[in-house]
């Protein structure tokens, strides 16, 4: 998938079948649901959860409590715009997805 189809799957009723969380949280964001993305990476652990449970808090406005995840994942708050942020995670995120299932092929493969 890339983010073409990744924002063409925003009509849709369901997030596509197999995103990991941070896509999922993402995708209800973005059509509004920002409880719902919110409960979804409040239910996972690690650095890609941090860091879109810190875009959402930034998004709210709770700069302080975004500020607290983006420590958490390891970075600065971004300078740019939310819309730019949005589209910036689900690209590496994508990209993530994309590498790991590469890498799974070439596996099988050997």
């Amino acid at each position: 998938m890339n983010l073409q189809r990744f924002r063409q799957s925003l009509k849709s009723e369901r997030p596509p079948r197999g995103l990991g969380a941070p896509l999922r949280a993402l995708w209800h964001e973005a059509r509004g649901d920002w409880d719902g993305a919110h409960g979804i990476v409040q239910r996972e652990g690690g650095k890609a959860a941090a860091r879109v449970h810190a875009y959402l808090h930034r998004k709210e406005g709770d700069s302080e409590n975004a500020d607290y995840w983006y420590a958490r994942a390891g970075e600065e708050r971004p300078s740019g715009t939310l819309d730019k942020e949005w589209e910036s995670l689900v690209q590496s995120f994508l990209d993530e997805t994309l590498t790991a299932k590469t890498r799974r092929r070439e596996g099988n493969a050997k």
